[in-house]
């Protein structure tokens, strides 16, 4: 009995002292992007992004931008080669801008995290919102 005991306090203080991952998380920084309230976007370079928590393994990230209130709009989006977590710095592809035709929308930037550049298996998903424009 004594043993058993010993068996089940190891393997709750493993458990206890194993690392917490951190979570896959993007910021981004829209602040330079010009104003557009015509409903026909333009063509325009990448926001800069902050990612944290990069799962192990990642060699690119796929990101996509989505028009929560017209989620069928395709405005497309890019691919980026990761060394590690940090900035991707503004204009490393293009895409779409947001434009609502004379209201607000919510936008909602993903990102994919996958082992090789153009696809390979997807290591983790992140999201990050915001109203456009306010």
């Amino acid at each position: 009995m004594f043993f058993r005991f010993l068996s089940l306090a190891a393997v709750a203080l493993t458990l206890q002292s194993a690392p917490v991952s951190a979570e896959f998380r993007i910021a981004f920084d829209g602040s330079g992007l010009q104003r557009c309230t015509t409903g026909r976007p333009a063509v325009v370079n990448s926001p800069a992004f902050r990612i944290s928590g990069l799962p192990a393994g990642t060699k690119a990230v796929r990101f996509r931008l989505k028009d929560l209130d017209v989620p069928h709009y395709d405005h497309g989006g890019g691919w980026v080669e990761m060394t590690g977590d940090g900035v991707v710095p503004p204009g490393k592809f293009r895409y779409k801008s947001p434009c609502p035709p004379g209201r607000v929308h919510q936008y909602e930037w993903t990102a994919v995290a996958k082992t090789k550049l153009g696809g390979g298996k997807t290591l983790g998903t992140a999201k990050a919102q915001r109203k456009y424009p306010e």
